[in-house]
């Protein structure tokens, strides 16, 4: 073989080798991916129960529902739509009626969420932008000074 045909097939082997990580790699970038939604979005679309998501809004007023074994249930909402949130571990402090709050977890059925984490917003100045924009696009959004 001439070293122009070795050349060109290592070339050829070269790019299905790289094709075939940057494959590999891409797919299990795609199944570590969260996606977030806001409760309206969350209504809109079809998302499967097995697929990890946050969602992201305000502990609607009166929602809170502590059970007697660390469970807890409440209400996220963005001032059009609500998702039920069944969770069942410690809470972060800062949790509270009223505040932005973040959940993620997987939708057990339409409506209701099951959440394996809840984060809270850490100080009065800080909210997360996703979280942000969906409250701005609703109407609810207040700025703090």
């Amino acid at each position: 073989m001439k070293s122009k045909h070795q050349r060109l097939l290592f070339i050829a082997v070269s790019m299905v080798f790289l094709c075939t990580a940057g494959l590999l790699a891409l797919r299990a970038f795609r199944d570590n991916l969260v996606f977030f939604y806001s409760p309206s979005e969350l209504a809109d679309r079809h998302i499967p129960p097995n697929q990890l998501v946050r969602i992201g809004g305000l502990v609607e007023k009166g929602s809170v529902v502590r059970g007697d074994q660390g469970q807890l249930t409440f209400v996220i909402t963005d001032g059009k739509s609500s998702v039920s949130v069944f969770y069942r571990g410690l809470l972060p402090q800062l949790f509270r009626e009223g505040q932005g709050v973040v959940a993620e977890g997987r939708l057990s059925n339409p409506g209701h969420f099951v959440a394996t984490t809840i984060l809270a917003k850490h100080d009065e100045r800080y909210m997360p932008r996703d979280v942000v924009e969906a409250l701005k696009r609703s109407g609810r959004w207040r700025a703090t000074p």
